[in-house]
Parts: structure tokens; sequence; C-alpha cells
């Protein structure tokens, strides 16, 4: 069955926390699945920061590959929420000023594991996903179809972020954590939001018009 990009997309940027399965060393061979945060990089990616002193670390540098699921239910029945499965290989990523800012507005409380010294930041390179939006709507895509077009540089990001804080008033409830082509992600009073745009937004223009909406959406 064919399924739009978007909603695996969306769901990406809802979830806060995943299940990863890595292939464990001993026993060798089984899945080995634990739960962590995670926040999605500028495409879309599941960015994990785990220690080096984690089994699921371990099994990672010994063999990439690895499942990952987010599922979003928010009535807590699993089977009528959605969920996507990705395949794909995970791979380390330099701690660069901006991989940290983005991932610290996801997961603020990062910050003191980041102190330690040891944990290091992982994304995923996907090859596969299935997607399942609910009884009779799920199917496979390629990890390539997931979005077909280039991803926000992070200056583009950051300055949408800043123009966002001015343009709420110095609303602190109201926060903008991440920004795409496709939707923007937001924390309202403490609690993480998809606002999806109704289509895809080219360039830096009407990105800025589509949160202007999110801002006014919001307000009321």
């Amino acid at each position: 069955m064919n399924i739009p990009a978007h909603a695996p997309l969306h769901l990406l940027h809802t979830a806060a926390v995943g299940t990863l399965a890595t292939h464990a060393r001993q026993p060798e061979g089984f899945p080995y699945p634990s739960m962590l945060p995670f926040a999605p990089d500028p495409q879309h990616r599941p960015t994990i920061l785990v220690s080096r002193l984690a089994e699921h670390t371990h099994n990672l540098h010994a063999d990439p590959r690895a499942g990952f699921l987010a599922v979003d239910a928010p009535d807590g029945d699993v089977l009528s929420g959605q969920r996507v499965t990705l395949l794909g290989n995970f791979e380390p990523v330099d701690s660069t000023p901006e991989v940290v800012r983005r991932y610290l507005r996801y997961h603020p409380d990062a910050e003191r594991y980041l102190v330690l010294g040891d944990f290091t930041f992982w994304a995923m390179r996907l090859e596969r996903l299935r997607y399942i939006g609910g009884f009779g709507a799920m199917g496979w895509l390629d990890g390539a179809d997931l979005d077909p077009l280039p991803p926000l540089g992070f200056d583009e990001e950051n300055a949408l972020i800043e123009e966002f804080s001015r343009a709420s008033g110095g609303d602190r409830t109201l926060e903008l954590l991440g920004a795409d082509r496709y939707g923007a992600d937001l924390k309202r009073a403490g609690a993480r939001e998809r606002f999806a745009f109704d289509d895809a937004k080219l360039d830096f223009q009407t990105l800025h018009a589509a949160l202007e909406v999110c801002i006014q959406r919001h307000r009321n």
C-alpha cells in the first residue's frame, strides 16, 4: 500500500522517545532493544546521545545495523496509534556547536550528560522504513523517499527561531524547537507539538510566512 512520506516524517518530529534495537554481542546476534530519547536532525533522521559505556553503543561499534521504533499513541492505544519502524545504519556524529545546540533545544536536560564527556551523538542513515497509521494504513518506503528536498541549513533554522521568538512577543510558554520545509516543532507549556504545513516550503520567504501562521494559530 502506498503511503504519503509526510506521515512518517511528521511522526519522527512528534515522538520524543524511541526504541533502539541493536545486534547483541553476547549472546551474539540477538536483538537488543533499549529505550532512549532522540531528536530529528535536519534530514529527519533520529539523532541519539549515548554513553560510550552503554551496551547499545558497544553493539553499534561492532555492527552499525539497527532498527528504530517511534510511536505516537497519546491515548495509550498503541494498535490504533501511529508508529514507524526504521531500518538502517547508525553513524557517529561530531559534537559540533550546531548539533549540540539543536539537540539541547529538544532535550535540555541532556546538558548534564554532555558535561560528563563520555556521551556521543549518533544518527541513523535510513535504508527502509515501515509506517503504520492505524488499521489498514500501512506500507514500506525507501529511506531516500522520506524527504527528497535539500535540508534546511542550521543558519536558516536559527534565523527562523530568532524571528519566531521576537514575533511571539516573549511568550515563554511557546517555544520553537526546530523548523524544516514540512513543519515546525513546538514546545507549548512544556509539551511538545508538531505543526504541519499545508505543503512543502521551498524557500526562506514561504517558511517565514508559514511560521507567522503558526504563531497566530497558537495565540488563539
